[in-house]
């Protein structure tokens, strides 16, 4: 399967490293993945090819233009039933329960909002999704859809391999990844745990699972709530919230 993603932004020089490099490269080459760059200045019907204005009721700052905007979606994805997504701080909390979600589909489109916002009509006519990377405010919608197309390949079947599972990446799991070593076994006091220098993979994959258990229950206890445990692994949190755990 090949998932193509259509960008409609006013910047498409931006997209030009980060989809040239690495892993997105890959997957373009490999033909898992397709992405076209559509410049919404090319929509503009002045000979200024103005695509923003002043919002009716004044304040300050600039609003994307309706015409523009429904114009390039419209004639790209040519009345197909596609995911038309607005990147905006409105938008439900992108997250990996949402990576998997879009990864199924077999086109997606985003769309880059900038300045102060877009037409509210905008959202009426075309937008089918929206969708913010947090809590936070960004010069554009840009970076978001690097980091929306970043995450989503990676769970395209096949782009990664059996040697790089999205499915073992921190969050797929619902808890946050195992502390990973490499050579050398000892660097300034600092030793890899014996059992990881070992051979036996069961006890690995336990210490593993339980490192991950433990880090998430330091760094992000939120994420514990939704994380499927066994009982034997409920046990073990209990000790780490009682301070027993060895």
């Amino acid at each position: 399967m090949t998932l193509r993603i259509d960008i409609f932004t006013l910047f498409p020089a931006m997209f030009t490293g980060p989809l040239t490099e690495s892993i997105l490269a890959r997957a373009q080459d490999a033909g898992l993945l397709h992405i076209a760059l559509h410049n919404i200045r090319e929509w503009a019907t002045d000979k200024h090819f103005t695509t923003d204005e002043p919002p009716y009721g004044g304040g300050g700052g600039m609003i994307m233009k309706v015409e523009p905007l429904v114009a390039a979606v419209e004639s790209i994805l040519a009345g197909a039933h596609v995911p038309v997504i607005l990147t905006t701080p409105q938008g439900r909390v992108f997250n990996q329960a949402i990576v998997r979600e879009l990864a199924t589909h077999e086109r997606l489109a985003i769309l880059c909002g900038r300045y102060e916002g877009i037409d509210e009509r905008v959202r009426q006519l075309i937008v089918t999704d929206e969708i913010s990377i947090g809590d936070y405010v960004l010069t554009g919608g840009e970076l978001p859809a690097m980091v929306m197309i970043d995450a989503i390949a990676r769970n395209i079947p096949g782009v990664l391999g059996a040697r790089w599972a999205a499915d073992e990446d921190s969050h797929a799991t619902g808890l946050l990844e195992f502390a990973q070593y490499t050579r050398p076994p000892s660097f300034r006091g600092l030793d890899v745990p014996a059992l990881l220098q070992g051979g036996d993979h069961a006890q690995m994959e336990r210490w593993r699972r339980r490192d991950s258990i433990r880090r998430t229950w330091e760094k992000r206890p939120d994420l514990l709530l939704m994380a499927a445990l066994s009982e034997d692994e409920k046990q073990y949190l209990a000790e780490l919230a009682t301070g027993r755990a060895g």
